[in-house]
């Protein structure tokens, strides 16, 4: 394949990708726009390999080989992991490409048959080797750690040495001084030991970054690791000298980073803050006894709920991680079409943070095929609190706690939440009485028109669902 053919066909690809990202932008279109990214990715994997770079049978041999290795652990991953560990495997693959930025760049550096025509174009190709590797070395051993944290491997609680961040700050400016030091003895042949230190160190912040960070800003994090990925891909382009691999990580990396913005905005935090650590634990701690006085509780049995679910003219279902763990997905899509069935609108309203990642609860109320036109988001439905009949918490907490709205003193002030307590009932699912995820007690719990529901969600919507099937 000419060398013409394969700028053209990274084109196209580019294109294919561009679009894959306007198809992921909708619940509608993201079918289409995965066909997008397939076409792209084998558009762009096809001009690569039988492009003038690659040449041999030994290098066509392994290429296979390692398509059939990677190509079959991808497979069993899809078949074997559930909806419910989609946010660690999604960390766990963002580690992968940060580990690839920094083999590659090890290759480049030792890669003695690279020529330059210029002193310049040695050190911007040193420089760029020195910066890949760092990217990807933070990239792989942060997802390790987000992989931990959110498959419960490691607890959420933030991890909170002393003078951290003065301790972040000595680590930028000691990686700045190697990286001098790299370039310096890089042009005399040298160069290895400060590499390696470099390394070491971005491996060591990459640990440290998100064991301080609660467990409350995960689905930040997940998106923000996003964003690493990206930048390492594209660091790794540079280093190939590949067009397509440098557009497809700026790609990734600005559309992680635009995410983390939009998450951060949703959580009323800022980037910066949410790097800095602290916020949020990560299994919920009992709630102390000054909470314990905001008042009582009022429990429901499962007769109550069918009643209310069927004397309603409008439900709205509000999901979180806790309809992930009990994967209740297809019993809610069940209830809701039985409902629908008997005339009673039924919506839902998605919080932009709910879950462990960003999108978490539309891709498992799409795994169980709940019509996208009435999957709303927060700012769509928040007005319409005031004419619910029931809004049903499915094992959601902070996004739905009024103390981010009333309490200027919580650590959720100003967090938008989905207004639910301005309907008429409130059943709220959970197993107890224990706190959510960012340790923060809920006042909703007390309120005159809430209605505590306890139980496995699966379970106990399971029961709810024969009561008004009957009906």
């Amino acid at each position: 394949m000419s060398e013409g053919l394969v700028t053209a066909s990274y084109i196209g690809a580019t294109v294919l990708f561009i679009l894959t990202l306007g198809g992921l932008s909708n619940q509608e279109t993201a079918r289409r726009g995965n066909l997008y990214g397939i076409i792209g990715m084998t558009l762009a994997i096809l001009a690569t390999v039988f492009g003038p770079q690659v040449s041999g049978s030994l290098s066509y041999i392994l290429i296979v080989v390692m398509m059939v290795v990677g190509g079959t652990v991808g497979i069993t991953l899809a078949r074997k992991v559930e909806m419910t560990q989609m946010p660690e495997l999604v960390a766990i693959l963002h580690s992968l490409v940060g580990f690839a930025a920094v083999l590659v760049g090890y290759v480049n550096f030792m890669d003695e048959t690279i020529t330059f025509g210029t002193h310049a174009e040695k050190v911007i190709h040193e420089v760029e080797i020195y910066i890949g590797i760092l990217i990807g070395a933070v990239t792989f051993s942060g997802s390790i750690i987000a992989f931990c944290k959110l498959s419960g491997k490691i607890g959420g609680s933030p991890l909170l040495l002393p003078a951290r961040h003065f301790m972040n700050l000595g680590l930028l400016i000691v990686t700045i001084w190697l990286g001098t030091l790299f370039i310096q003895q890089a042009e005399t042949g040298g160069g290895t030991f400060p590499l390696l230190i470099m390394t070491l160190l971005a491996l060591t912040f990459g640990v440290h970054m998100v064991m301080a960070i609660g467990g409350a800003d995960m689905p930040v994090v997940v998106s923000m690791l996003n964003s690493y990925s990206g930048w390492a891909a594209s660091a790794t382009g540079f280093m190939l000298s590949n067009d397509l691999l440098i557009v497809v990580g700026a790609l990734v990396g600005s559309s992680g980073a635009i995410l983390s913005y939009i998450m951060c905005r949703a959580m009323n935090r800022n980037f910066i803050s949410v790097i800095a650590g602290g916020f949020g634990t990560g299994s919920g701690t009992a709630a102390t006894s000054a909470d314990e006085e905001q008042g009582e509780i009022i429990a429901i049995d499962t007769q109550e709920v069918a009643e209310l679910l069927l004397d309603a003219k409008e439900v709205m279902i509000i999901p979180g991680y806790g309809m992930a763990v009990a994967q209740a997905q297809h019993t809610v899509n069940d209830i809701t079409k039985t409902l629908r069935d008997k005339k009673i609108n039924v919506r839902f309203g998605i919080h932009p943070v709910a879950g462990r990642m960003p999108g978490h609860m539309n891709v498992l109320l799409a795994e169980a095929k709940v019509p996208y036109d009435i999957v709303y988001e927060m700012d769509e439905i928040n007005d319409d609190f005031p004419d619910v009949d029931v809004s049903i918490v499915i094992g959601a907490n902070d996004i739905v706690n009024p103390s981010a709205l009333e309490d200027p003193n919580s650590p959720i002030a100003g967090m938008p939440v989905l207004e639910c307590w301005k309907g008429k009932t409130t059943i709220v699912l959970k197993r107890s009485m224990a706190t959510g995820y960012a340790g923060v007690q809920n006042p909703l719990f007390f309120k005159e028109n809430t209605r505590m529901y306890f139980g496995d969600a699966k379970e106990s919507l399971d029961a709810v669902l024969k009561i008004i099937q009957s009906e």
